[in-house]
C-alpha cells in the first residue's frame, strides 16, 4: 500500500538519515544489535540504488562510558576529552556494521564554520558528493573535540538538515524518541492528536512544539521544527520518526506513522533560487560558446572567460555575463579572482602549470550556477 513515507523515500535518489544519541548509546554503551539493524535498513535503501548518509551523534555518550566520567552536564574540556575517544569507537562499530554488506565508510566531522563560510562549504560539499559518488556512506557528526559555542551546531538535528541541505537529498529522516509532531505533548496530555503531514511551519505548528526529547538528547521538538524548517527551504522532505525498534527505516516504508515535512521546492531549484539571491563580488566575461554550453548545462571552464572584474574569493558569487553585457548566470566561483585571471582562456590540461598546483576543472561548476 502506498503511502507517504513509501512515496517520498521510494523517489528520493540521496537520503540522509540522523541518529541521536538516545537511540544508539545506552549507559555509556553501544546498543550493538540496534545498529546493526540500521546497517540492514542502509543496505536496503543502498540496494535501491540510494545514495545514504548517515548524521550521528552519540561519540560524547561513548567516550564518557569509556572514560567513566559521571553523569550529568561535563565541564566543556571533558565533554571534547569524552568526543575524541567516543569517535574512535564511534566510527569503527559503524564501518563494522557496514562492511558484512560491501560498504565502506568514511567519518566527517563538521562544525557550523564548515557550512556558513563559503569556501568550506564548496570544499564540504565536493568532498562529500565524492564520497557518495564512489558508493560511500558518510558518517558525520559533530567535531565536538575543537567546537566551542562559537562555532557549534548544537545538536545533530540541525546538522542533519545541513547536510542535507549540503548535498541536495531529497528526504531527511530523523530517528528519535518520538514518532512525529502532536498537538500537545502526549506524555502529558492524553488527547494530543498525531500531526501527519505538515506543509507549512507556522506559529500555530510552533506551538505545538513542546521540550520532548530524552534525558541523552541535545535536540527537543523545537530544534526538530529548526531542522524541518532548513531542510523544507533547500528543497527536501523531512520525518520525525520513532526510531527504538529495529529496522526504523524499513518500518517506515511498512507504514509505521511518523510526521513528514514537506519540501517546498526541488533541492536543485531551491539551491539555485539561494544562488541566485546573493549579492555578487564579480564578474566573468564569457564568449558565445561558453553562454552556449551553460545554457546547455555545462560548467564554465577558463578557456570560456575573456575577462574577470572584482576582487573576490572561492566559494564568493560572481556574475556571469556574455561578450554583449547580457547576464547569463550567476554562481559560486571555484577559484578567487587572481586565480582566474591567470587559468582564464587557457585549456583545463594547462592549469596546473599556470598555477603551480592541480586545480578544478571548471571555474563555476554547473551545481554551483543559476542560469
Amino acid at each position: 500500500m502506498e503511502t507517504l513515507s513509501t512515496e517520498i523515500l521510494g523517489a528520493a535518489k540521496v537520503v540522509v538519515l540522523k541518529i541521536g544519541s538516545a537511540l544508539l548509546v545506552r549507559d555509556g554503551a553501544l546498543r550493538e544489535a540496534w545498529l546493526q539493524s540500521i546497517a540492514d535498513d542502509v543496505a536496503m535503501l543502498k540496494g535501491q540504488g540510494k545514495a545514504v548518509l548517515v548524521v550521528s551523534s552519540g561519540s560524547i555518550a561513548l567516550g564518557r562510558g569509556v572514560l567513566g566520567l559521571a553523569a550529568g552536564d561535563l565541564p566543556l574540556e571533558q565533554a571534547q576529552a569524552a568526543a575524541a575517544v567516543g569517535q574512535i569507537k564511534l566510527a569503527h562499530a559503524y564501518q563494522a556494521a557496514l562492511k558484512p554488506h560491501g560498504i565502506e565508510t568514511a567519518q566527517v566531522l563538521l562544525t557550523l564554520e564548515d557550512s556558513q563560510n563559503r569556501r568550506r562549504y564548496l570544499n564540504t560539499r565536493a568532498t562529500l558528493n565524492a564520497l557518495l559518488g564512489l558508493g560511500v556512506v558518510p558518517i558525520v557528526n559533530e567535531n565536538d573535540t575543537v567546537a566551542t559555542d562559537e562555532i557549534r551546531y548544537g545538536d545533530n538535528d540541525r546538522l542533519g538538515a545541513q547536510v542535507a541541505s549540503l548535498i541536495g537529498a531529497e528526504a531527511l529522516v530523523l530517528l528519535s524518541d518520538v514518532d512525529g509532531l502532536y498537538s500537545a505533548d502526549p506524555r502529558k496530555d492524553a488527547s494530543a492528536a498525531h500531526i501527519a503531514e505538515v506543509n507549512e511551519i507556522t506559529h500555530e505548528i510552533e506551538d505545538m512544539a513542546g521540550d520532548v526529547g530524552s534525558a541523552g538528547a541535545s535536540g527537543g521538538m523545537r530544534t526538530k521544527l529548526m531542522a524541518a524548517r532548513i531542510a523544507m527551504d533547500a528543497g527536501c522532505a523531512m520525518a520525525i520518526a520513532k526510531g527504538e525498534k529495529m529496522r526504523p527505516v524499513e518500518g517506515l516504508l511498512d507504514g509505521d506513522r511518523c510526521t513528514w515535512f514537506m519540501a517546498r521546492h526541488d533541492p536543485a531549484s531551491a539551491r539555485k533560487r539561494w544562488i541566485s539571491a546573493m549579492k555578487v563580488a564579480g564578474t566573468l566575461t564569457i564568449d558565445a560558446g561558453a553562454a552556449r554550453a551553460l545554457r546547455g548545462g555545462k560548467s564554465l571552464l577558463p578557456a570560456g572567460v575573456r575577462a574577470i572584474e572584482g576582487d573576490f574569493g572561492r566559494g564568493d558569487p560572481v556574475e556571469i555575463r556574455g561578450e554583449d553585457g547580457g547576464l547569463v548566470a550567476t554562481g559560486l566561483a571555484g577559484y578567487t579572482a587572481d586565480e582566474g585571471r591567470k587559468i582564464m582562456g587557457a585549456k583545463s590540461a594547462e592549469i596546473e602549470s599556470l598555477l603551480g598546483y592541480k586545480g578544478r576543472t571548471a571555474l563555476v561548476h554547473r551545481d554551483d550556477m543559476a542560469i
